[in-house]
């Protein structure tokens, strides 16, 4: 299977395990990822609250992009794939601004390539039983809270996601590892976002809240799909919580005996090496 990849900024920065867990995976399931060349940032927050034409323009310039490689894309980010969907919908349903980005970007609008969060894409796409034989070594006994936040999940009709309220892409691929995922009432709540430098207080009580119900639940670590998700629960949470936080990639790499996980997890912030030891004595 070959399938277009927008990385976006976080996973050539911050997120840079992100990046490696995702291409080692994918390579493990045979999907041969092909970078779009000379991407652009997808416009993040501040092309959002700057100016709304410039918020559509970026992303729909990687649509055009992913329409002339004319293959599926998989993108990893929650806020890349939310701002490359906006781009989608809006061309699609409003013939006034596509007729402006087709101009100004020059090419025609087919709507043809479809955009996936690659979260996504393993499940509907590549599929949970493709996914459970490369299992290696199962995550049995471990308990996982199942962490979507907001940019993977609302708006539902731009996403596309199966529940706004209650998703369970993440929680059927934890399961398809051995793992279990905890109920609990927080996997869509904000961990505050952008504002985690100009508010870093609120943003603190906040992402302490999901820390602490993922931890009431029973979970052992918390998993997602989200740069700035994952760098707020890290550096934003209350002194002495330690409890683990993955990209779900990382876990399918530790799943399938992928012998770099160590390393992707030696970049976090928060010390996972107990768990990791755990699953790979077993």
């Amino acid at each position: 299977m070959k399938l277009a990849y927008y990385p976006g900024c976080s996973l050539e920065a911050t997120a840079k395990e992100y990046d490696s867990s995702v291409r080692a995976v994918c390579g493990a399931l045979d999907v041969d990822l092909v970078e779009i060349p000379d991407w652009t940032c997808c416009g993040a927050t501040s092309a959002h609250a700057t100016n709304h034409r410039l918020s559509v323009g970026l992303p729909a310039l990687t649509v055009k992009q992913i329409q002339q490689m004319n293959m599926d894309c998989v993108v990893p980010c929650s806020a890349c794939f939310n701002r490359l969907k906006s781009a989608e919908y809006e061309m699609i349903h409003n013939a006034d601004v596509r007729q402006e980005l087709e101009k100004i970007l020059n090419f025609k609008f087919d709507g043809k390539p479809r955009v996936y969060d690659l979260l996504a894409a393993m499940v509907d796409v590549i599929g949970l039983p493709t996914i459970s034989k490369k299992v290696q070594k199962p995550l049995k006994g471990l308990k996982i809270a199942c962490y979507y936040g907001c940019l993977s999940v609302r708006p539902g009709e731009i996403t596309g996601i199966d529940s706004t309220e209650n998703p369970m892409q993440m929680d059927k691929l934890i399961k398809a590892l051995g793992a279990t995922p905890v109920t609990w009432s927080y996997k869509v709540d904000c961990c505050g976002a952008g504002h985690s430098v100009s508010k870093s207080a609120m943003v603190t009580n906040l992402s302490g809240k999901i820390l602490a119900k993922a931890r009431e639940a029973g979970a052992d670590a918390v998993v997602n799909s989200c740069p700035l998700c994952q760098t707020n629960l890290e550096m934003r949470r209350p002194q002495g919580e330690d409890i683990p936080v993955f990209f779900f990639t990382e876990l399918m790499g530790l799943a399938f005996g992928i012998p770099e996980v160590r390393n992707w997890c030696s970049k976090h912030l928060v010390d996972s090496s107990k768990l990791l030891d755990s699953v790979l004595a077993g």
